[in-house]
């Protein structure tokens, strides 16, 4: 008796699946209907315009080998990161949206990360990589030149406003009493 309920009990955990993941608006779909649907939508939910998007798609599986996969496309790949880039939320709703597991997510939204951060090497450079020169900027103006005139760079850090779960709001709140987050700029 003990052999059957064990038998039954691996039979319903692990052979009889009840798929949690079943809505018909897939990722493929989802995708699909932004980019042909108002341009509106495509900047709403990715932050850029059509073209740029597929400009986007286009260089970083040309240039920098982001590769699909058998059931993710270069436009779902790159959908899925920056809908998570300009859309906070958790990890369930994406699950929810793009209709993968938290894995599938994951692995997508480093994949494109990983070429992300090689299109960034290859797009910002700096003026003066050695650091020798201060800026003309610095130089030429007699307002900062007197406390600058050694400077080769500043670090700022700049609040910008941010929404957060109603759970912590009280670890965000800044000094003019809405919720920030500080970001850290280098300029020169």
């Amino acid at each position: 008796m003990l052999v059957v309920a064990n038998v039954t009990n691996y039979f319903m955990n692990y052979v009889v699946k009840n798929l949690c993941r079943n809505s018909s608006m897939t990722d493929h779909c989802w995708v699909s209907k932004i980019l042909n649907d108002h341009p509106i939508r495509c900047y709403e939910m990715f932050r850029m315009k059509k073209l740029v998007f597929l400009e986007l798609c286009d260089i970083l599986e040309t240039k920098y080998n982001l590769k699909k996969t058998r059931n993710v496309n270069i436009y779902e790949q790159v959908g899925l990161f920056l809908y998570i880039l300009s859309q906070p939320s958790y990890v369930h709703n994406y699950e929810e949206r793009f209709q993968h597991s938290s894995e599938t997510i994951s692995r997508h939204f480093h994949s494109v990360l990983e070429v992300v951060c090689m299109l960034a090497k290859d797009i910002i450079k700096l003026v003066d990589p050695s650091f020798r020169d201060t800026a003309n900027e610095i130089l030429k103006d007699a307002k900062y030149r007197p406390y600058f005139r050694d400077c080769i760079g500043a670090i700022d850090g700049t609040h910008i406003r941010i929404c957060v779960p109603s759970h912590l709001p009280g670890v965000y709140i800044g000094w003019k009493g809405y919720t920030t987050t500080n970001v850290m700029v280098v300029c020169d």
